[in-house]
């Protein structure tokens, strides 16, 4: 129970601020020598279902929006997930196979972390709504990349949003919002294989670890929103590169 409580907080935390959910769901039970449902694919999806009725219960009124007045906009947004959604389709299963590594992790901790400084350097100047084709491609592809644990999908996404003009608010909720088919996408993809398990859990600890994921990814998008107001990318590149560090010493001591 304890462990399902603080993987849901962790899910709920990381999925939104940009130091990657996938990351520290497979570390933490590989820091910790945690087995059984906890550490399951399926576990995971309960825990992504969470995170997903955080978003919907956050930009609602955003998605209403989009489809009644701001058609535009919404199409630019279901062609930005399109990459990720095909990523997503025909490399899962490598990724889970081959690139779920601790090693490979902290790599990418490192590498999109100096992406993120980069990018708070480009000049923002645009709001949400001025979002171009190009803009939604560029975001798009990025999104894709994040299908490698480490990168996190909001941390590339926001850069690239940086990247193309967007102000640090205007891109955090682009990303937020491009995020939403996503992550509904992948928990589809990962019920289905769920389904044809056929196997019994817990739901005791699949409740627990979506609750703490809904409740602590809603603190986590509306303290990201208002951070981002006043202030850069910095601290989560800190922290991102504190993390890999952490990774290297625990891939040693452990052999």
């Amino acid at each position: 129970m304890l462990e399902a409580l603080i993987l849901g907080i962790v899910q709920g935390l990381t999925e939104f601020l940009p130091v990657s959910s996938t990351a520290h769901l497979i570390l933490f039970p590989w820091f910790f020598s945690w087995t059984g449902e906890v550490d399951t694919l399926s576990f995971d999806i309960a825990l992504h279902t969470g995170t997903l009725i955080a978003l919907l219960a956050c930009f609602w009124r955003d998605w209403i929006e989009l489809i009644t007045k701001k058609q535009k906009l919404f199409g630019l947004i279901v062609l930005a997930s399109i990459p990720a959604g095909v990523a997503g389709f025909l490399l899962n299963d490598f990724v889970e196979k081959a690139l779920r590594e601790p090693l490979i992790i902290s790599m990418m901790l490192v590498a999109v972390g100096f992406l993120m400084l980069i990018a708070e350097k480009a000049n923002k100047y645009k709001d949400m709504e001025k979002t171009g084709l190009k803009d939604a491609v560029i975001i798009g592809i990025a999104q894709a990349i994040a299908i490698i644990p480490g990168v996190s999908r909001s941390g590339i996404t926001i850069s690239a949003g940086l990247f193309r003009g967007l102000k640090r608010e205007a891109s955090a909720r682009f990303s937020f919002l491009l995020s939403t088919p996503i992550i509904a996408g992948a928990t589809m993809l990962h019920c289905k294989k769920l389904i044809t398990a056929q196997e019994t859990y817990d739901l005791r600890l699949f409740a627990i670890g979506l609750i703490t994921s809904y409740i602590t990814g809603l603190i986590a998008i509306k303290f990201l929103l208002n951070f981002l107001k006043k202030h850069p990318l910095n601290v989560f590149v800190y922290y991102r590169f504190v993390l890999a560090v952490v990774i290297i010493a625990g891939i040693w001591s452990k052999g």
